[in-house]
C-alpha cells in the first residue's frame, strides 16, 4: 500500500475489534505492511483528533468520534465488496483490494443506491455484517474458529478474515467459502494442523488458516 490515509487506520482498527482481537501498533503496521514508527506517529494523531483512546502496548479502542467513522467506512467498503461479488462476478479473493480503491471516491448517495439495487445485503461475500445508513450492525449467529472444532464435528462455514488475498485464494482454492459444509477428520497434536472434509475430500490446513475461519457448529 503506496499511500495509508487515516481512514485505512480507521476501518482495519474497526475490523479487528469486531471479531475480538487486541489491537496493537504491531498488528496495524503488519497489515498495512507500514513500518511500526509510522504507525505510532497516526495512533498519536488519531488520538488528539479524539478518534481513538491508545495506551502503548495495553491496545487501542476507538472513541465515539472513531466509531462513527469506522462504521461509515466500513459500510462502504463492504457494499462494494458485495456489488462487485454479486453483480459483476469479481473473483471471491480480489473484492477487498477492488472495493478499497473504489470507497475512497463514492458519494454517500451512490452507495445508498447500490445498497437498494442489491436489497439491502446483511452480510458481504466474506461473511462480515454490512452496517446500515443509521449505524444499526446485523447480529450474527454466534460462530466458532475452525481452529477450535474438535473430531468428528461438522460445520458451516459463516465467515473468514479478509486482510489478506493470498489467505482468500487459498480458501476459495479448497472450496472453504462461505456456506459450505466442512467435517474434522483429524487434528495433529504436534503442529496443531487439521484434516478436513469439504466435499467428499480431504484438505490439511494450518493452525493459522483455521484460526482465520470462523463456523456455525452443525449440532
Amino acid at each position: 500500500m503506496s499511500t495509508v490515509s487515516k481512514e485505512d487506520y480507521l476501518r482495519v482498527i474497526y475490523k479487528n475489534l469486531e471479531d475480538g482481537i487486541l489491537v496493537n501498533a504491531s498488528l496495524i503496521a503488519e497489515q498495512l505492511q507500514i513500518s511500526n514508527a509510522a504507525v505510532s506517529e497516526m495512533l498519536r494523531k488519531l488520538s488528539n483528533e479524539k478518534y481513538l483512546s491508545y495506551v502503548p502496548y495495553r491496545g487501542i479502542q476507538l472513541l465515539q468520534k472513531g466509531k462513527i467513522e469506522a462504521v461509515k467506512l466500513v459500510r462502504r467498503h463492504r457494499i462494494w465488496e458485495t456489488f462487485l461479488y454479486e453483480v459483476i462476478k469479481v473473483p471471491w479473493y480480489k473484492i477487498d483490494e477492488e472495493a478499497e480503491n473504489l470507497e475512497h471516491s463514492s458519494s454517500d448517495d451512490l452507495i445508498d443506491r447500490l445498497e437498494g439495487f442489491m436489497n439491502n445485503p446483511e452480510f458481504d461475500p466474506h461473511g462480515h455484517p454490512i452496517p446500515r445508513k443509521n449505524g444499526f450492525v446485523p447480529k450474527q449467529k454466534k460462530l466458532v474458529k475452525l481452529s477450535e472444532f474438535k473430531v468428528n464435528k461438522s460445520g458451516f462455514v459463516r465467515k473468514v478474515n479478509d486482510q489478506s488475498s493470498e489467505l482468500l485464494h487459498h480458501l476459495f482454492e479448497i472450496g472453504l467459502t462461505i456456506g459450505k459444509k466442512f467435517s474434522v477428520i483429524e487434528k495433529r497434536n504436534f503442529d496443531n494442523s487439521m484434516v478436513i472434509e469439504i466435499e467428499n475430500r480431504n484438505h490439511t490446513v494450518s493452525e493459522k488458516l483455521a484460526q482465520n475461519v470462523f463456523a456455525e457448529i452443525l449440532r
